[in-house]
């Protein structure tokens, strides 16, 4: 099984187009040790010629334009495409976006939590996806289920399951009491298996908290690509950017008593990756000392164009 990282940061990539806060300032100057990077997305391969993508971000030409795996073949029809599926974790527009740009009458397939796809369905744009070429399938939480896409068996089972998180932004309705209004299935994390080999990883883009059945799921993982949105839980608001702390939008901090290294520590994770990354987070500059925390703590930074075998 193939992994590659398309997209390592946030929303809104890194450098984000308005900011010029400390970070993304940094690497537009070129500053050694920061590397500027794509929204959030991986692709998945058994067989490494048929691809399915997590996600599908705003930037999803740009990383298929950089990954050549995911171009279309030179030999056969004039329009293919080696992307058979896309499987959606949330319905932040950092994550659906991308597949308006996947139009043009290409079959694939579309795996969702209901919640999900009910955000496509209520959206009329989302039309341009012909829906006799690209199909809408509902997944089940906490069941297999076996993808299939472009009338390709593409070997990968995916099991989504709920985790602590927050409905995307543009669907908040009340207030902090209710968590504005997020239910199951608003935000999943996603285990994927080789059916062949039984490999598999865990790919949790987005969480608040590692809770206890959270842990015991992904105790023991060879490999988990895990939200590293903050690295402390009000940097947003200490450097001026924007006045949310990562709890108020549904992610976990990566220091601290709370943070994912303390909460992992103990879980005998084999391999652990950190994706989603802000523009805000210090992790990103190479030479930091919160660079140096989650070093010594055995954790990676992925970066755009990281590749992973199972």
């Amino acid at each position: 099984m193939i992994i590659k990282v398309l997209g390592s940061a946030a929303g809104g990539g890194f450098p984000q187009w308005n900011c010029n806060g400390f970070h993304s300032s940094k690497v537009r100057a070129g500053v050694a040790g920061y590397k500027a990077r794509l929204q959030s997305s991986l692709a998945v391969s058994a067989d490494g010629s048929n691809w399915v993508l997590l996600n599908a971000s705003p930037d999803i030409r740009q990383q298929i334009n950089e990954t050549p795996e995911l171009q279309p073949a030179k030999a056969g029809a004039l329009r293919n495409s080696p992307i058979k599926a896309v499987v959606l974790t949330n319905a932040d527009v950092d994550h659906i976006t991308g597949l308006l740009s996947l139009r043009e009458g290409q079959p694939f397939s579309i795996y969702a939590a209901d919640r999900v796809l009910a955000t496509l369905n209520a959206n009329s744009i989302f039309e341009v996806l012909a829906r006799d070429k690209v199909s809408r399938n509902t997944f089940e939480l906490d069941q297999p289920t076996r993808l299939e896409g472009g009338g390709v068996d593409l070997g990968l089972v995916v099991e989504a399951f709920a985790v602590p998180g927050k409905v995307a932004l543009f669907l908040e309705k009340g207030d902090a009491g209710n968590n504005f209004g997020s239910r199951d299935g608003d935000t999943i994390g996603l285990k994927v298996t080789d059916a062949k080999t039984g490999k598999s990883f865990f790919y949790i883009p987005g969480v608040a908290e590692i809770d206890p059945p959270l842990a015991d799921k992904i105790r023991g993982a060879d490999l988990i690509f895990l939200d590293g949105t903050l690295f402390v839980d009000d940097e947003m608001l200490t450097q001026g950017l924007l006045n949310k702390t990562g709890k108020r939008m549904g992610h976990i901090s990566v220091s601290g008593p709370d943070g994912s290294i303390s909460a992992l520590r103990q879980l005998n994770v084999k391999r652990r990756i950190y994706v989603h990354i802000n523009n805000s987070n210090p992790i990103l500059d190479e030479n930091s000392e919160a660079r140096k925390v989650v070093d010594a703590a055995g954790w990676e930074v992925g970066f755009d164009g990281m590749e992973v075998r199972l």
